[in-house]
């Protein structure tokens, strides 16, 4: 067939794109999804039977992920955030060894409508159908579970380069040491050792391994490993280095293992909000607290004194249609009435937040700040700040302290 022909093709070729349609979504990379798979088969199978017209966003948005027809696309960016995450899945496809001689399947950038290639068309033209990670203008793919690149670790592997990072990172920096009447005092005066609860995700069965012979080859395995968020590796990185630098044992636990048992063992430092139940079941009782509309497309913090009041809250459409957008997050220091034990939290609303949370309680200029505002309270042991932080292109800027709260 003609490299990106959009002619109907005859039978045999028909054939051939069906079944390589299927190789694609027999794959991990498509089979563990549910969306994904329905959204690439629909736009295949009205290609081939040339309705290609009818492969417009709105169309698109009403058919595989039931919009109502007047719906805001403006606003609601499910199908080109679906189709940009699609591109990367169908490069990751191609470039795994055993793929280099099967027919291209391919949707190029700005466009719903697939284009098929033999295997070794010119290079130029798999380049702009295929066009690796390439994604919509001015969209960026969902975070955790629809794999934008906020990289996934087993587990199992994150607390070795947990304790590397954190070492390195605190063995460059000045200040070693942390006062003793400081945010962290309870916690490094105490004889307990520390956990740190974070948020774990174990939707996905497969991982993908490199050949230490040859690493760019590449093998899909079979797994049910528990994985961590890598942005929610930033600030357990953050106050690790800032413990061991301090003498100080700690361990780690994703909150779906993690027990009452666990939480009456010592202080526990709660890392992440909405993917952390734990988080949210310790501030719930709090002045400040976590809150999101039930579809999730708002979420945020609200002040439990004026709960009418909304200036913390995110736009989930607005986020993910742009990555720039003003985050929010709780840093807690308290005793938990069911465990008699201290708890700490350090949770954004989105991943910007969390960031900029664990910056807050390691940095040195920061924990100034910080030590200042906890004088001025006077001698309480229980506090509570929201933070907020402008989010640029996913990264976030410097924390500035909104309300503080001590009892």
């Amino acid at each position: 067939m003609a490299a990106g022909t959009q002619t109907r093709p005859n039978e045999q070729e028909r054939s051939a794109i069906e079944e390589q349609l299927e190789r694609l979504l027999e794959n991990p990379y498509f089979s563990h999804s549910k969306r994904f798979p329905a959204f690439l088969r629909f736009v295949v199978e009205h290609t081939l039977s040339g309705q290609t017209d009818f492969l417009k966003e709105r169309t698109i948005g009403i058919e595989i992920f039931g919009r109502d027809p007047d719906y805001d696309t403006a606003t609601d960016p499910i199908v080109r955030v679906t189709a940009a995450e699609i591109r990367k899945r169908i490069a990751q496809y191609y470039q795994e060894p055993g793929h280099e001689n099967e027919l291209r399947i391919a949707l190029p950038a700005g466009s719903y409508v697939p284009q098929f290639h033999e295997a070794h068309a010119p290079a130029e033209v798999l380049a702009a159908a295929i066009p690796g990670v390439a994604e919509e203008p001015g969209v960026v793919a969902p975070a955790a579970a629809d794999s934008h690149p906020r990289l996934w670790w087993g587990l199992s592997l994150v607390l070795a380069a947990l304790l590397g990072a954190a070492a390195v990172y605190f063995l460059k920096t000045p200040q070693r040491l942390v006062p003793a009447n400081s945010f962290w005092a309870p916690v490094l005066n105490g004889n307990d050792p520390v956990l740190f609860c974070i948020a774990d995700q174990s939707q996905y069965s497969a991982i993908v391994l490199r050949d230490a012979a040859d690493p760019s080859r590449q093998i899909t395995l079979n797994d049910n490993l528990t994985a961590v968020i890598i942005d929610d590796l930033s600030p357990v990185v953050r106050v690790a280095g800032l413990l061991q630098s301090n003498g100080k044992k700690f361990s780690l636990k994703g909150e779906g293992t993690t027990n009452l048992m666990d939480l009456r063992a010592g202080p526990t430092i709660f890392v992440g909000a909405f993917d952390n139940a734990w988080t949210l079941r310790l501030t719930k009782p709090l002045r400040y607290h976590f809150e999101n509309k039930p579809d999730m497309t708002e979420l945020g913090i609200v002040d439990s004194t004026a709960p009418a009041q909304r200036q913390w809250m995110i736009n989930r459409a607005q986020q993910m249609a742009t990555n720039n957008y003003r985050d929010f997050a709780i840093i807690a220091r308290f005793t938990d009435v069911t465990t008699g034990e201290i708890a700490i939290v350090v949770a954004g609303v989105s991943r910007g937040g969390t960031i900029a949370a664990g910056e807050f309680l390691t940095d040195s200029a920061n924990r100034a700040q910080l030590q200042h505002i906890m004088e001025s309270a006077g001698a309480k042991k229980n506090m509570e700040l929201v933070l907020s932080t402008e989010t640029i292109g996913g990264e976030s800027g410097t924390p500035r302290v909104e309300a503080t709260w001590f009892w």
